[in-house]
């Protein structure tokens, strides 16, 4: 395992985060799409009180999957391998996250297409 990538892929937290920010406040059509489903998802106020522990747990997220990374046997140019790496990510969030969501919970269509996009680019 190579902890110099380790240590990179943890910096990831920073921009995994200044691109949430970015997309929330330059296109809030996301925030606004979800607050159609206020029996669904939490209000602000809510949400600032939990943020600690989804912080927390992104950073473990892209910690394990760091590791993950760290571990595969690369065979090509680094940059090309962690965007495979990074599409397979992306793959993964999205059918494993945002359409597993879709199914379980009482959300529509458009807030689910619109998650997609944004997450997978995440």
């Amino acid at each position: 395992m190579n902890y110099s990538h380790l240590a990179l892929a943890a910096g990831a937290t920073l921009a995994y985060f200044a691109y949430g920010f970015a997309v929330f406040f330059l296109a809030p059509s996301l925030i606004n799409e979800s607050r159609k489903y206020p029996g669904v998802y939490r209000s602000k106020e809510e949400i600032n009180k939990v943020m600690p522990i989804g912080m927390i747990a992104t950073l473990v997220a892209i910690l394990v999957a760091a590791v993950i990374f760290a571990m595969m046997n690369h065979g090509g140019l680094g940059v090309a391998e962690g965007a495979r790496f990074g599409a397979l990510m992306s793959v993964f969030v999205v059918c494993g996250f945002i359409l597993h969501n879709y199914v379980n919970l009482n959300i529509g269509l458009k807030l689910a297409r619109e998650q997609v996009v944004v997450y997978f680019v995440q």
